[in-house]
């Protein structure tokens, strides 16, 4: 399994019944959540972050993906019978695996962005962040710094491209936990480092 950024956003077709009075709107979920593909390459699974698994109701835009794979994704989704769930639309939400110092080869990009909410979830670190630009693509990644005294210490690595501090924009992006299995116990520390425009640089601590 590998996880990739879907690139494209899934529109939602919803047939309305005729109705004189009133029309029940769906429960719907927007969570931050894994979509696993069949060997045809359709989205066939959702898998939350405790690991419980759903299958993906059929209908049509579902196809095309690259076979056996997992997608991180910021979903909408409603909850059905017999453990299906229907998929209203997903956005791609990037989730590289940390690479050492030394992938970077000494460029390590830090400019400042914003913090809107970070949180630990599953085998994920999750953070919705607000950087400012205007009209260029930023790259982020995920620096590791290794581990020392039973703590993890990642940067996250944001270049701004050049691009003009214009407007906010809310990025979505999770740091994949799962690599560092077998090197991580239970009750060990992950340390995030980000350098922001409020905070200056800063840290969130979680527990691994």
């Amino acid at each position: 399994m590998k996880i990739k950024a879907i690139t494209i956003i899934l529109l939602c077709i919803t047939t309305f019944s005729a109705c004189k009075e009133e029309f029940v709107y769906p429960n719907l979920i927007t969570e931050f959540i894994d979509i696993k593909t069949n060997g045809s390459g359709r989205l066939s699974e959702l898998i939350s972050d405790n690991g419980r698994q759903y299958s993906i109701t059929e209908r049509s835009g579902l196809d095309g993906f690259t076979p056996d794979s997992i997608y991180r994704t910021l979903s909408m989704f409603e909850y059905e019978e017999n453990n299906n769930v229907k998929l209203y639309s997903c956005l791609p939400v990037l989730a590289m695996i940390p690479q050492p110092v030394e992938f970077f080869k000494g460029q390590i990009k830090t400019d400042p962005l914003d913090i809107q909410r970070i949180w630990r979830s599953g085998n994920y670190i999750n953070m919705i962040l607000s950087i400012q630009g205007k009209d260029k693509s930023h790259a982020f990644h995920f620096v590791d710094e290794g581990i020392k005294d039973n703590k993890l210490t990642l940067t996250i690595y944001h270049d701004q491209m050049d691009d003009y501090k214009a407007f906010k924009k809310d990025v979505h992006i999770s740091i994949p936990l799962w690599p560092y299995e077998g090197k991580l116990n239970k009750g060990d520390k992950v340390k995030v480092k980000i350098n922001t425009f409020k905070e200056g640089n800063t840290f969130r601590e979680f527990e691994y």
